[in-house]
């Protein structure tokens, strides 16, 4: 199977250990982006792997094609247009300190680009599926037509979609609201990936689900998945990943799935000393979509995908730099971290 995702790839710039920024003069420089991070996931999982967007014309968008490249990524969609790359900083939090990310991403290059110079049949035509998330059409209003024009052609073109909600406040400032243009993304939709806050900040629809209690319901989140697919009728499925936070480095987490014809709910895993969660719904994402194309039933598939989430959060940057067989290995009880030799 063939896959492909759309959306921004940013230069991260990461404070040592849990320092704030600038706290002392150094920063760890990587490469991460909702999309980007889901195409390298199941590249490491041997898939066909493609992930397009826009970048600079310069060194540092040819140091992240390379840097794709390197995980088996098929980066050759990538155009080349003027403007920058964007950036996101980010300072680790520990204990009852959170974790804070800053964007500076506005006049990226794929901010810019004009919609009409995508030729979506041409992108998207040979592949079996595709994601994106509401990351991409918060960027600007050029992205969100963008984001509407791919969802639209993969349609017509018979590619599954797959829909990562991902709400982000601090990046919808273009005049539209979340509420106003996820759900015509969302109507194009196969499968849907969010938390309690996509679906309320990106949807309009109302829940009863509180996370500020710490104590997680399932039965509220089938109350909530059945509101989604009663409303998209398109939308084969929808899945919630669920993170009980005691601390910034300490975190319940699993995930439920709903389809038309059963409510099923993962393992959950107890994550202490969270070296990184930044990219922790990617690893899902990327789990889940692998986990549909290669598992017989979809509680495997569930079951790859926290998993695979689980793993990530013990991996410095966004990349979840994990095999099928890692995370086979948890599935299996595998979880005790003993040396393997």
């Amino acid at each position: 199977m063939k896959t492909i995702t759309f959306g921004e790839i940013m230069i991260r710039l990461k404070s040592p250990g849990t320092e704030r920024v600038f706290q002392s003069p150094i920063f760890e420089a990587t490469f991460g982006g909702g999309e980007a991070n889901v195409s390298v996931s199941l590249a490491n999982f041997g898939m066909d792997a493609a992930f397009f967007s826009i970048l600079p014309k310069n060194e540092l968008g040819d140091a992240c094609i390379a840097e794709l490249r390197r995980f088996g990524v098929d980066t050759s969609h990538i155009l080349k247009r003027q403007g920058r790359m964007g950036i996101y900083f980010l300072a680790s939090g520990s204990n009852q300190f959170p974790s804070k990310v800053i964007y500076d991403r506005e006049y990226s290059a794929i901010s810019t680009t004009d919609p009409g110079e995508i030729d979506w049949k041409a992108v998207l035509s040979g592949y079996d599926w595709f994601h994106i998330s509401g990351i991409t059409p918060a960027i600007s209003e050029k992205a969100m037509h963008m984001a509407l024009d791919s969802v639209k052609v993969a349609n017509e073109l018979g590619v599954k979609v797959s829909v990562d909600l991902n709400y982000r406040k601090n990046l919808w400032k273009y005049g539209k609201r979340a509420d106003e243009v996820m759900p015509e993304i969302l109507r194009h939709a196969y499968v849907a990936i969010a938390n309690e806050e996509d679906v309320q900040k990106s949807l309009g629809l109302e829940t009863d689900v509180n996370v500020q209690s710490g104590i997680i319901e399932c039965k509220e989140y089938k109350v909530l998945g059945d509101k989604v697919l009663s409303a998209y009728k398109n939308l084969q499925m929808i899945a919630f990943t669920l993170r009980e936070s005691m601390s910034a480095d300490t975190n319940g987490w699993s995930a439920c799935l709903i389809d038309r014809e059963q409510f099923l709910t993962s393992r959950n895993y107890m994550i202490n000393d969270i070296v990184d969660r930044v990219g922790g719904g990617d690893a899902f994402a990327a789990g889940l979509i692998y986990g549909l194309n290669t598992y017989r039933t979809l509680q495997e598939a569930l079951e790859f995908g926290t998993a695979a989430s689980c793993l990530k959060h013990s991996i410095s940057g966004d990349f979840n730099r994990v095999s099928v067989t890692d995370v086979e290995n948890l599935l299996k009880g595998d979880g005790s971290g003993r040396v393997q030799r």
